[in-house]
């Protein structure tokens, strides 16, 4: 049988010398960098954004006008109005001018700024105590608790949380204050919140770390809320945060419409309501009060609109 070998070429092969490809140099690995995760990596993103700053220099502000007002005036927002300043122009210690009642607009913005922003948190706090006890269990333990649960959210979902605060507070009417009107708003607003910590738990709950912890005997409760539901959280988060700004919208709502705080409780919605009537001869007194509701409405939504893009990795790659 003729020997075929010697008719193939030899392809020569080109070996780098060891001391310019030091094996150290390849196989080594780079221990001395800190550990990454979602929050982390947020964080840094964060970080390089403006709008991030810009949002939340605006919301720090808003907080301490709200927890601090005599820092910022030393006019009443009630007591003290002379009729004769009735939708007056803007004077000297008074920047804003004069409502109808003859008081200071700077001044009722100011102090008005602790209720709106006390009902956003009220609200805020409700709507993410709710949502994440339903969704977690119903996401998490399925079967009939799921079944239960998320029919239980698909009836107060469907119940639009703004009609469902206008009777209540109707009902309520000798009753009104900045805990039932929080109470009201938030108890129909949670199915939102639910329904995207559900279907994050069931993407999450079938993760190698939760079957490592079962294996182990961890139990099923002790899963959920030390596994589970940490690395479920960050949509909930991001809803959280403009949900503050829907609670403060439709605080506005409620008063602007009569249903609301009593007149006697400042409130932006109240003071717009009060200067529906006056809008030709006195503008500013309609027009301040909305220009500082819309502002920190704005704030809390611009700040979960960068939060929800920190959290995305998808979102931090394309930028």
């Amino acid at each position: 049988m003729p020997d075929t070998s010697s008719s193939k070429p030899r392809i020569e092969h080109y070996v780098a010398p060891l001391e310019e490809t030091p094996l150290e140099a390849i196989d080594s690995v780079k221990a001395e960098g800190k550990p990454s995760n979602l929050w982390i990596d947020a964080w840094h993103d964060l970080r390089r954004r403006p709008m991030f700053w810009i949002s939340s220099a605006l919301i720090l502000l808003i907080v301490f006008v709200a927890l601090f007002p005599g820092l910022f005036t030393n006019e009443s927002p009630s007591e003290g109005c002379l009729l004769a300043n009735s939708n007056g122009a803007p004077a000297p210690g008074h920047p804003l001018g004069f409502t109808r009642q003859g008081c200071d607009v700077f001044a009722r913005i100011v102090y008005g700024a602790s209720t709106s922003l006390s009902v956003g948190i009220i609200v805020t706090i409700l709507v993410f105590t709710l949502g994440v006890l339903f969704g977690a269990f119903a996401g998490y333990y399925g079967g009939w608790v799921d079944g239960v649960l998320s029919r239980l959210g698909d009836i107060f979902f469907s119940i639009p949380y703004i009609l469902a605060a206008v009777v209540i507070m109707s009902v309520l009417a000798n009753y009104r204050n900045v805990w039932v009107i929080s109470l009201a708003i938030g108890i129909f607003a949670w199915p939102a919140t639910a329904r995207v910590l559900r279907s994050e738990i069931l993407r999450v709950k079938n993760s190698d770390f939760v079957t490592a912890a079962t294996a182990i005997g961890v139990s099923r409760f002790k899963i959920m809320w030390a596994h589970v539901v940490p690395n479920s959280i960050a949509p909930v988060i991001v809803i959280a945060t403009i949900s503050l700004a829907g609670a403060i919208v439709a605080e506005a709502s409620l008063s602007f419409l009569g249903v609301g705080l009593p007149s006697s409780i400042m409130s932006w919605g109240n003071d717009i309501a009060q200067a529906q009537t006056t809008l030709r001869t006195a503008p500013q007194v309609l027009i301040y009060p909305s220009i500082a509701l819309s502002l920190t409405v704005f704030s809390f939504i611009m700040l979960g609109e960068v939060i929800r893009d920190a959290l995305d990795p998808k979102a931090r790659a394309q930028r």
